[in-house]
């Protein structure tokens, strides 16, 4: 048996869980999810979630700690939600938010628009600081990296997006190499 997949998932105040054949609902001050599991396994509410198998085969006992954390996952994001943090660096690197869109100058000869998702938040702090947050942990993960795409964190100077306190290993240039007599 999962020791992950056997721990009872609590449900707090405001938020109201719902099993409707293999769909779970969460509902809450946060938003609305919903989130398929598979048919070998039963989600049943009652004081507290709990995800039961009906095999014991190979993938129904791989499903089961993970759809129990999927399913907490949708329950903390309607109650607390999620948040990651990035940092632009760079000399005139920076980004706002207009309308539905973020526009963000990253040292191209044209800014760069993207599009923010439905139940996705974006606030910008001094022009470097984005703090993405929403309900659902896989969209505000899946955003951030998204973003951080579009100008990755190069090793010679550090200019880019990266996440807040993420450490960029940084590589000596050319000339510094040439000035320290190597041969």
């Amino acid at each position: 048996m999962s020791r992950v997949g056997r721990q009872p998932i609590p449900i707090p105040e405001k938020v109201k869980v719902a099993v409707q054949g293999n769909l779970c609902l969460v509902e809450g001050p946060g938003g609305k999810l919903t989130r398929s599991f598979d048919p070998g396994l039963e989600v049943v509410v009652g004081k507290a979630i709990e995800v039961k198998r009906h095999g014991e085969s190979r993938e129904i006992r791989s499903l089961h700690g993970l759809t129990r954390n999927l399913i907490r996952n949708m329950v903390e994001g309607v109650s607390h939600g999620f948040k990651k943090e990035l940092e632009i660096s760079g000399v005139g690197y920076r980004a706002e938010v207009k309308g539905k869109d973020l526009s963000m100058t990253l040292g191209f000869s044209h800014p760069v628009l993207f599009p923010i998702p439905d139940g996705i938040k974006i606030h910008v702090d001094k022009q470097v600081r984005l703090e993405i947050s929403g309900a659902s942990r896989e969209l505000v993960g899946e955003t951030a990296a998204r973003i951080r795409k579009l100008r990755l964190p190069e090793p010679y100077k550090g200019k880019g997006i990266k996440y807040a306190g993420e450490v960029i290993q940084r590589k000596v240039g050319k000339a510094a190499v040439a000035a320290g007599g190597g041969k």
